[in-house]
């Protein structure tokens, strides 16, 4: 008998090997698992992995990131526009360049989100000790700066033997691709041991198909949940992420178009159907629109689909004040299906939204009840045409007149990305989502400078797609630089930089908190040590230039429109940059959100403001 096949190699060069051979399946759509390989290398990566995708660069695309946590958001987005079936990996040196990662970990394990991360460690047989960039822990030599990738990543391991990657890179896949399972994943890599040579057997580089499985409804949950719907006079769907990582639009129309159950929407999940469906309602919560809200609070069930009921959701569980209210959520993780002591239907979201239309046949919602929500978004489309509306076309524009016209210009497979500032409140509300794709918001961990990077992620999974990047002024300062890696990826990403001249949204919150806007202007300090003089003599759209963006200056609503056309039209990167005036939001909140203001303050501004917190939280429920 001949003994088994094998090939020597080093440990990175099996490990890239494995990652070109995994494949992810679905409805008989199959596409690579991880489709490239972004890298910043230094003394941890750089002769190891680095040498490795060098070696197989034919195999595992290469991308050049400016900035680790870039490189992450990078992915994310990627991951996120093809539905989770493809992602990507991210390489980086021991140190500073591995500690760069955790934000980003958190932000794809927060939303679910696969990322693979491959950072280098300190050297496994301790034979240089300490090393450049190590950290020494007096009590625990096996600790490195990795160990912060723990709580944020699904799956962990140190590769500290090259055989110990047979069993840890399968670990890795199989989390990766679980629709359940999925975030960010770490196999730290010592560098002794991604240079060391090793005789893997053959079968580890075999094509290797996982398939992502549509979990069907338990017949028992699935038979409660169809009773509670037809017990209810006033149910809600609430829309989350879940739907559009299922592809379960259709699914959700389907059941939609034959009970007439309204729909809202979390940010994770806005564009579950499209904006001019008769039963969508728009965002809900915190930021959300006035007539999902206000059915919200009226709800006798609230169905959740895909969703994770984060605080802005529940407005901090202040939303839904109906007496009887209860919960049915619908969920591929049982961990947030029993959010909210719901009732629970554990599987796919599109397998789920089928079952259910089958088995409420039949059934539909009082036509009283479909007048009121049809009647609440007539209302509610009057607002955002008053919001969008700009009288004067010469004159400068307000934030909600930006989204105004960039909505005139878009078409419907454009994808229009933000995570933070006051952009996701206003996008949340008024955006007017034409296709599953096309509003994609960061929320889960709100990241301020995600959407530079995301929209090279999103511009790699989908080439020929228009991909915008909304930024306002204190976001670009975060994390400008993969317009770089734009420019030699000639990825033709838009920048819509918005200059309002500091942080506003958090200046609003600041101020509705008592502490007075402290903090949250970009202007020149002055005499009593405030930030309240002139603008800082600062140039961001020079900026953009000297990056390799083409840049175009808008100073009025008529040139936004023209910049906006000819952005869409471009080949090459390029950025629409335009001050705006106040007000930066023209529609207020329709519910609350709990930030906690000081018990008790010397100043009158947080004295009041404790009274409307006072007020405010005495409506906050626990659903039990």
């Amino acid at each position: 008998m001949s003994a088994a096949a094998t090939r020597r190699l080093t440990t990175a060069q099996a490990l890239v090997r494995f990652l070109a051979a995994q494949y992810t399946e679905r409805d008989g759509v199959r596409l690579r698992l991880i489709a490239g390989t972004w890298g910043i290398f230094g003394h941890g990566n750089v002769a190891g992995l680095g040498q490795a995708l060098v070696e197989y660069r034919e195999a595992m695309p290469y991308h050049q990131g400016r900035n680790e946590q870039a490189m992450v958001h990078a992915a994310v987005g990627h991951a996120r526009h093809l539905n989770r079936l493809s992602a990507q990996a991210v390489t980086t040196s021991i140190g500073p360049g591995a500690t760069n990662l955790v934000t980003g970990a958190a932000l794809a394990t927060i939303n679910r989100l696969p990322v693979l991360l491959l950072p280098g460690d300190y050297f496994a047989s301790h034979a240089a000790d300490p090393l450049l960039q190590q950290l020494e822990h007096p009590v625990e030599a096996d600790v490195s700066v990795n160990d912060a990738l723990r709580p944020v990543s699904r799956y962990f391991d140190r590769i500290t033997r090259p055989e110990a990657l047979l069993t840890s890179a399968l670990n890795a896949v199989r989390v990766l691709s679980d629709p359940a399972e999925t975030g960010a994943v770490t196999l730290a890599l010592p560098q002794d041991v991604q240079a060391q040579a090793y005789d893997w057997p053959e079968e580890f580089f075999a094509d290797r198909v996982w398939r992502v499985r549509r979990p069907a409804p338990d017949p028992a949950e699935l038979a409660e949940a169809v009773r509670a719907i037809r017990a209810a006079a006033r149910p809600l769907i609430v829309a989350g992420g879940g739907v559009h990582h299922s592809e379960a639009e259709p699914a959700l129309q389907a059941l939609v178009d034959a009970t007439g159950i309204p729909v809202a929407s979390t940010q994770a999940g806005k564009g579950a159907l499209r904006h001019d469906h008769p039963a969508d309602l728009g965002g809900i919560g915190h930021t959300g629109t006035a007539v999902s809200d206000a059915l919200a609070r009226t709800a006798d069930l609230v169905i959740g689909v895909g969703t994770r009921y984060s605080d802005f959701t529940t407005a901090s569980g202040t939303l839904f004040q109906h007496p009887g209210v209860r919960f049915l959520n619908l969920n591929i993780t049982a961990f947030d299906a029993h959010k909210l002591a719901a009732a629970t239907l554990v599987c796919d979201a599109r397998s789920g939204l089928a079952a259910l239309t089958d088995a409420l046949a039949g059934h539909r919602v009082d036509a009283a009840y479909e007048t009121e929500y049809r009647t609440g978004r007539a209302r509610w489309e009057e607002a955002v045409e008053g919001a969008f509306r700009a009288d004067d076309d010469s004159a400068v524009p307000t934030q909600t007149q930006v989204l105004g016209a960039l909505d005139t210009v878009v078409g419907d497979e454009d994808v229009v990305i933000n995570a933070a500032g006051s952009l996701p409140g206003d996008l949340h509300k008024l955006w007017r989502a034409r296709s599953p794709r096309q509003y994609h918001l960061e929320y889960g961990y709100s990241c301020m400078g995600y959407e530079i990077p995301a929209a090279l992620g999103v511009q790699q999974a989908a080439p020929d797609t228009p991909v915008w990047a909304l930024v306002g002024d204190g976001t670009y300062l975060m994390n400008p630089t993969e317009i770089v890696t734009a420019v030699q990826e000639n990825l033709p990403v838009k920048l819509v930089l918005v200059q309002n001249h500091g942080y506003a949204s958090i200046g609003g919150l600041s101020e509705s908190v008592g502490a007075e806007r402290f903090g949250t202007d970009y202007r020149h300090r002055v005499a009593d040590g405030s930030f309240t003089g002139a603008p800082l003599p600062v140039d961001l759209a020079a900026n953009a230039a000297s990056l390799g963006m083409d840049v175009l200056r808008a100073k009025t609503v008529r040139e936004l429109r023209e910049a906006l056309s000819t952005a869409r039209a471009a080949t090459r990167p390029t950025c629409v940059y335009v001050e705006t005036a106040p007000p930066g939001t023209a529609l207020p909140a329709e519910a609350w959100w709990d930030v906690p203001v000081a018990e008790v303050s010397a100043r009158e501004a947080a004295t009041q403001a404790r009274a409307a917190y006072e007020r405010a939280v005495a409506d906050r429920r626990r659903h039990l």
